[in-house]
């Protein structure tokens, strides 16, 4: 048969191999060809004819994952037919990806090229690094993704390659110091503490996220997982082992270097299993080593359950202190770079103005690092806002207020701009407000800080 039209076929017939039956002929009948695949869930168990508690257990499915282009196919059907028959969906959750365009837009095509060949992006920057962009991308919410090539290459710049020398700064100083101590370093995380708020910072975030992950994984929210995952290397390596170079080096004495190899080895082991999903090739060779620190008997990541949460070790007090320092960290920064000052060079004083006297205290607990990080002499913290000549002025927001209040917003707008500070101070803390008889929500003003007093020109935002 060279030809498999109807016209061609409808006169063959086959012997059926059961006795005493006709011979099998085309179904002359054609179905939707999407039916067979809507009809999974029962045909691959032979159901309803067999295996009863077998689709029991497994009906609805817990999820199913396909491209947003089966909404009117398989997703169609499945629902259509499960519907019919059981008056429910044949799945608890569904996983929908959208399309990976071109960067410009279109459909890849192989007549265009208007791609680059996705093994050399693999052997260029690695497998992990494009799974990572690409589960970091709207494509796993069911949103299109223009391609870039450069999007692949900050994945492996800004995570890859901070979190490998942070894992490598790790192995390099435990190599040394089984050297210089003539010991074996090994750590146990199921009960690792530290008395150092750093490490005590680091471990309590450790673990915020794992419950983070865990629950959010549970809800089958996958695309809010990796963005705190990736923020997480960020506080590991540009916070964490950056500021803690000298007790890692054993600078600070062989037992506070034990507390701080141990923080990190507990820290990083938690980070490849919670990245093993996402990044399969570079979390298997870290738990190589890894595992040898603590003894563990699986010989894969991929074969280690992702450890259930230590709530004792989450310290909420203390990750938003260090959340604080880190923002006058930044801003002192900024200040410096704004001022053409080399940060080489010390400063005699940074003043520090915060919102209330538990942020004084805060800010003070850890001001170490804040003159570390800054090189400054002096740090001053006070929530004394008019010893500094700091106020609150505001600006009403035009899109928003404006398209509400219509002819009656140019007078609101002038009383807003008169607004006191006291007002605006009440404003901030209650979140209610009334100008010229109309309430103001707190999305419809924007409020921001002036500097007037003596030294105003010194205070750069």
């Amino acid at each position: 048969v060279t030809d498999l039209h109807r016209d061609s076929i409808d006169h063959l017939t086959i012997p059926s191999v059961r006795a005493g039956h006709p011979p099998l002929r085309r179904v002359s009948e054609v179905f939707d060809c999407w039916f067979e695949s809507g009809a999974m869930p029962y045909a691959q168990l032979h159901y309803p004819f067999k295996n009863q508690k077998d689709f029991d257990d497994r009906f609805p499915a817990d999820f199913i994952a396909e491209g947003i282009d089966q909404t009117r196919g398989w997703f169609y059907t499945l629902l259509v037919i499960s519907t019919a028959l059981f008056k429910k969906a044949p799945f608890k959750n569904l996983i929908a990806n959208g399309l990976v365009l071109a960067s410009d837009g279109q459909k890849m095509s192989k007549r265009k090229k208007n791609y680059p060949d996705p093994m050399e992006i693999v052997n260029k920057y690695g497998a992990d690094a494009l799974r990572l962009y690409l589960v970091n991308s709207p494509v796993v919410r069911a949103e299109n993704l223009r391609f870039k090539e450069e999007g692949v290459r900050d994945i492996l710049k800004d995570v890859f390659l901070p979190w490998y020398n942070a894992y490598r700064f790790l192995i390099q100083n435990i190599q040394r110091i089984n050297q210089e101590e003539s010991m074996t370093f090994t750590f146990n995380e199921e009960t690792a503490t530290s008395t150092n708020v750093m490490d005590r910072w680091i471990m309590s975030f450790t673990q915020s996220l794992l419950a983070f992950v865990r629950r959010e994984m549970e809800a089958y929210r996958l695309y809010t997982v990796v963005p705190r995952l990736v923020q997480f290397i960020d506080n590991l390596t540009n916070w964490y082992v950056r500021m803690n170079r000298r007790r890692l080096k054993g600078e600070t004495g062989s037992a506070d270097c034990q507390q701080a190899l141990a923080t990190l080895s507990t820290v990083l082991f938690t980070m490849v299993r919670l990245m093993a999903p996402y990044t399969p090739f570079l979390t298997e060779l870290m738990y190589q080593n890894l595992k040898l620190l603590n003894s563990r008997p699986e010989r894969s990541v991929h074969f280690v359950m992702l450890p259930q949460t230590r709530t004792a070790l989450i310290d909420e007090n203390i990750e938003r202190s260090v959340s604080l320092m880190q923002n006058v960290i930044e801003l002192g920064r900024k200040i410096r770079d704004r001022k053409t000052l080399p940060i080489k060079y010390p400063l005699s004083e940074v003043v520090v103005i915060v919102n209330s006297p538990q942020q004084v205290a805060e800010v003070t607990s850890l001001q170490q690092y804040v003159t570390e990080e800054l090189n400054v002499r002096r740090v001053t913290v006070t929530a004394d806002k008019q010893a500094y000549g700091v106020s609150l002025r505001a600006e009403p927001d035009h899109k928003t207020l404006g398209a509400r209040l219509k002819q009656a917003f140019k007078p609101v707008m002038a009383a807003i701009k008169e607004l006191s500070n006291e007002q605006l101070q009440e404003f901030q803390r209650t979140g209610q407000l009334e100008v010229l008889g109309h309430k103001i929500e707190p999305s419809e003003l924007r409020l921001f800080f002036s500097f007037t007093g003596p030294g105003a020109d010194q205070l750069a935002l």
